[in-house]
């Protein structure tokens, strides 16, 4: 409102003035009009434009910003399915054997019981045989290790489910409680992954049972 009261104050100034009298007055007020009016449009414009300019550059700054959280967002989905390709491959690689090995549990179990097999008549043929096959079975289990066979046939340990299988419970009073006693049959681990557990005999202390 003051903007256009001004405006209109200066019209009627130059209206009142007579263009064609050359009086110093009247080109005084003419100037100062023209002058004044030219300064305020040239501002007006120039506020109009920085508010651009600012609206502008806020604009860019929020795509920037997007644009470097998508490349992180880009960057760690990357990465995690590398990892995860990683890991798929390793474990892929370690277990690969796993259907094998456990075909051949059966063949390493019949080669340990011809080991122990009590011989009636001991020659030197039977003896031969004994002494090879100890060495086949002996060769094989070198062998397995090295793909990350290993054994679970500790005694006088404490009963584990997570490898172990109770077949029977012995009581004694010699032997801590819930350990084990004897191993029927060897379990197996490929790479900390239970392929078998071991079947064994586990003790029940009677002195424990008594104080009960």
């Amino acid at each position: 409102m003051v903007k256009n009261n001004i405006k209109e104050k200066d019209d009627d100034k130059l209206n009142n003035v007579n263009i064609n009298n050359n009086n110093i007055e009247n080109k005084k007020i003419i100037n100062e009009c023209k002058k004044k009016y030219t300064i305020e449009y040239f501002k007006e414009k120039n506020d109009i434009y920085k508010l651009k300019i600012i609206e502008l550059k806020n604009k860019l700054k929020k795509y920037k910003n997007n644009i470097w959280d998508l490349k992180l967002r880009s960057q760690a989905e990357i990465e995690n399915i590398r990892s995860r390709s990683i890991l798929d491959i390793e474990k892929a690689y370690k277990f690969s054997l796993e259907k094998f090995i456990h075909e051949l549990l059966p063949v390493i179990d019949n080669l340990e019981r011809a080991i122990n097999l009590k011989i009636k008549e001991k020659n030197n043929i039977n003896l031969s045989i004994i002494e090879g096959i100890k060495l086949t079975f002996k060769s094989l289990l070198v062998l397995i290790k090295k793909f990350g066979i290993s054994i679970i046939n500790e005694i006088n340990v404490p009963f584990d489910p997570s490898k172990h299988q109770a077949m029977s419970i012995i009581e004694s009073n010699t032997i801590k409680d819930n350990y084990i006693i004897e191993i029927l049959q060897k379990g197996y681990f490929l790479h900390k992954r239970l392929l078998r557990p071991a079947m064994v005999i586990v003790s029940k202390n009677k002195l424990i049972q008594n104080n009960n």
